[in-house]
């Protein structure tokens, strides 16, 4: 098949979970044969890269600002693709489906991936959450199928729109790396820091993970791994935390970011929007301990291999970070128990095949199968 992937910053992945499951699957679709084309945003991705891990890149011009960054992007890759005779077109983000119907006029199959439930982002005003609670119609209406990757997000499709989606997670390898070099250039030691990641806007709670570390007693570190491009604001107030103990590590992607994953003591997760989180699948992979925010997505992809927190509770953060530092042999099982479970349910692997599977249904059908 001919598959083109729109919608992310492009590959190689250097921002997020959309990114490197762009990279992750378009790479493993090639292995197969397939021919596969990532677009990729001209501030984001070198201008003259053409291929990357046997996937072709088309690196196209945007308005970089952030209401149009993304959508304006997803257009012109739209227009692109036309005379390009793509069988398979996978548009990342809800908020990029009022193109879908496009390249579906063309003649491909379209799929979008609708990620989290977006217009509860805290970042977005109350246009940019119109404009997501207008895209979860235009994902229902436009393309041929839509993609959940968590089955409280599936469910929520189902009962509010009444359409059923096609459940697939986000994936993970679960190779542990082999260098540490990342932890001694950052002056770090294996096991003696709490990890948190991800893009540091508010309804991630980075504030509350700091918070919360402040008030433990440990000469254990916390170790902040994200950036965002437009929270400047927040990301200043978060450094200006006394304690010397919590290191923001700024953005990490690649080999060194594993590593981090790998050598960390305990992993912190407060995010509380979206859908499956990578960084979350991607801490299990690495069998960590992980302490989590209380929400539905956190608890199902966990499943019970790790330590849930109640929702927003920067006291009771506090309180379990303190036993697990106080009573680490009360917690060796999590680790284990979080990087099977990654392995049975959020391989790459198992999930390019079920991206594989419906592709060649949608392509083998005659007649649309959604919207």
């Amino acid at each position: 098949m001919r598959i083109a992937i729109l919608g992310t910053r492009g590959i190689p992945a250097n921002y997020g979970g959309f990114e490197t499951f762009a990279e992750e699957c378009a790479s493993r679709l090639a292995a197969r044969g397939h021919e596969v084309t990532v677009y990729g945003r001209s501030h984001y991705v070198p201008r003259h890269l053409r291929s990357h891990r046997g996937v072709a890149v088309a690196v196209l011009p945007t308005v970089p600002l952030k209401y149009t960054d993304t959508v304006v992007h997803t257009l012109l890759s739209v227009f692109h693709t036309l005379p390009r005779g793509f069988d398979v077109i996978l548009i990342c983000n809800a908020a990029n489906s009022y193109v879908a119907w496009l390249p579906r006029l063309a003649g491909a199959r379209v799929v979008v991936n609708v990620d989290g439930i977006e217009r509860l982002r805290r970042k977005w005003n109350r246009l940019g959450r119109f404009w997501y609670r207008l895209s979860e119609y235009f994902s229902v209406w436009f393309p041929h199928e839509i993609v959940t990757d968590a089955r409280c997000i599936e469910s929520y499709y189902r009962e509010r729109y009444g359409v059923r989606s096609e459940f697939i997670p986000y994936g993970t390898t679960t190779e542990r790396p082999a260098s540490d070099t990342q932890l001694r250039r950052l002056g770090l030691a294996s096991r003696d820091y709490f990890l948190y990641v991800s893009r540091l806007e508010p309804e991630n709670n980075a504030h509350q993970v700091v918070r919360a570390f402040e008030r433990t007693s440990t000469s254990k570190r916390l170790v902040v791994v994200g950036d965002a491009p437009y929270s400047r604001k927040y990301i200043r107030e978060l450094k200006r935390t006394p304690d010397p103990r919590i290191l923001f590590a700024g953005a990490i992607y690649g080999d060194g970011y594993r590593q981090l994953m790998a050598g960390a003591f305990c992993y912190i997760h407060a995010t509380e929007v979206g859908g499956s989180h990578p960084a979350l699948i991607e801490a299990m992979g690495q069998g960590n301990l992980i302490v989590a925010n209380s929400t539905p997505e956190n608890e199902e992809v966990l499943g019970g291999c790790g330590i849930l927190y109640a929702h927003n509770d920067i006291d009771d953060l506090a309180g379990r970070m303190q036993d697990i530092i106080d009573n680490p042999q009360n917690y060796s099982g999590f680790g284990p128990a979080a990087r099977a479970r990654a392995v049975s349910e959020y391989s790459w692997e198992a999930v390019v095949d079920r991206y594989e599977r419906l592709f060649e249904r949608l392509v083998a059908e005659t007649s649309p199968a959604h919207g």
